[in-house]
């Protein structure tokens, strides 16, 4: 999720009510289990609900050329910030939304000092 939520120290609060009453839009940050490794839990950004038309580019590294979907009943289409370095829908397809964990509401971030107010062990 870069350069949204930076590379450490970042600790960001989730909530699952939202996933559970269904009020998750598009823009949203979400947690979900990777479709890929279930054991790992994936942050990325909400781009498109069941029944929605979500444009993408296929590879960004390479060309500009671009697919358009429909996200199937029951699934969310998530991308990462970083489009040219992440593992998002474009690689493994839509989400079901069974796997959809949790929305980030609120994001804390350290002070600069952070690691240094740790005990220093003896």
């Amino acid at each position: 999720m870069l350069p949204t939520l930076g590379i450490t120290g970042n600790v960001l609060l989730m909530e699952r009510i939202s996933t559970r009453t269904g009020k998750l839009r598009p823009g949203d940050v979400v947690f979900f289990r990777s479709p890929e490794n279930p054991r790992r839990v994936v942050c990325k950004r909400l781009v498109g609900m069941e029944g929605d038309q979500v444009t993408y580019v296929v590879d960004p590294k390479n060309s500009d050329k671009c697919n358009t979907i429909v996200v199937p009943k029951g699934h969310v289409w998530v991308e990462g910030d970083n489009i040219y370095n992440t593992k998002d829908s474009r690689n493994f397809g839509a989400v079901p939304y069974g796997l959809v964990e949790g929305k980030a509401f609120w994001t804390l971030l350290p002070r600069k000092d952070f690691g240094s107010l740790a005990p220093k062990p003896k």
